[in-house]
């Protein structure tokens, strides 16, 4: 048995948890002390994407978090979930969708702003990225204060689709980002910290 955090983010034991996979991702995460600025301890993910065992392996884990769902679509966000999602697409047969940064996709688009603890951010989607009733995965790297995040999936559920869950390889648990996460929605991680 392995304890994760369930949708409400409460210690929940599964016994589907690959743990010796938990440990190697965990073993390759880097710490980096003042990154970006002075205080913070940035997670840096760089040693899992360049070893081609551990990527694959992480994108296991992601299909084992989706489970016996069938979504058509990964959503990636901005920029790290493009690198997930992608390939996580490719691997299950899912069309890949990205979430990006204000101005950065070229045709129309719908947005959201959502506050930082110092200022404001801004995210679109293609408005005919999804169809209603479309059944999608949500997917970033990294779920800190939950603001990216939480305002990914409101796009994705005013165009009218299913989220089926919304997947990250590490959580930062004490920052509460799953305040922002939709509680109706199914929230995992792979790491937690």
């Amino acid at each position: 048995m392995v304890e994760v955090l369930d949708r409400c983010g409460h210690s929940v034991e599964r016994s589907d948890v690959n743990q010796e996979r938990i440990d190697r991702l965990n073993a390759a995460i880097r710490d980096v002390n003042d990154f970006p600025k002075p205080g913070i301890v940035f997670k840096d993910i760089t040693p899992v994407l360049g070893d081609g065992a551990l990527f694959r392996e992480t994108i296991d884990g992601f299909i084992d978090m989706i489970g016996d769902e069938k979504p058509t679509k990964i959503i990636g966000i901005d920029a790290r979930g493009f690198i997930f999602g992608a390939a996580l697409a490719d691997r299950i047969g899912a069309g890949f969708v990205p979430v990006r940064k204000k101005g950065k996709l070229p045709w129309e688009t719908n947005g959201r702003s959502y506050s930082l603890e110092y200022g404001e951010a801004h995210v679109e989607i293609h408005k005919d990225a999804v169809k209603p009733g479309e059944k999608v995965v949500l997917l970033d790297d990294l779920l800190a204060t939950g603001g990216t995040a939480g305002a990914a999936l409101k796009l994705v559920q005013e165009l009218g689709a299913e989220v089926l869950c919304v997947l990250f390889l590490i959580e930062l648990t004490f920052l509460e980002g799953r305040k922002n996460i939709d509680s109706g929605v199914r929230c995992e991680a792979l790491l937690t910290y």
